[in-house]
């Protein structure tokens, strides 16, 4: 999991690299397997902390928390993808 923390240009650049770079190690990433905020879907533009979490913040980490043990797993049980 990566979080970026920034514009726009860069949370596609970031997300680029990464998906060419594990595909350049034989594994097939999601092409929808990234997300970022941009401009006010959630809260502004000013990129500062806020004083409590947003809920959309809180629900991804819900979410996020519990699968990123077992995408961790996954390749000391499935393996490498382009191994036998």
């Amino acid at each position: 999991m990566v979080a970026v923390a920034g514009g726009e240009d860069g949370a596609h650049k970031v997300s680029a690299d990464l998906h060419r770079g594990l595909d350049d190690a034989g594994h097939s990433p999601d092409p929808d397997a990234d997300a970022h905020r941009v401009g006010e879907a959630v809260r502004g533009t000013d990129h500062k902390d806020p004083s409590e979490t947003p809920e959309t913040t809180a629900s991804a980490n819900r979410t996020l928390a519990p699968n990123s043990p077992h995408l961790a797993r996954l390749p000391a049980t499935s393996g490498h993808p382009g191994k036998a």
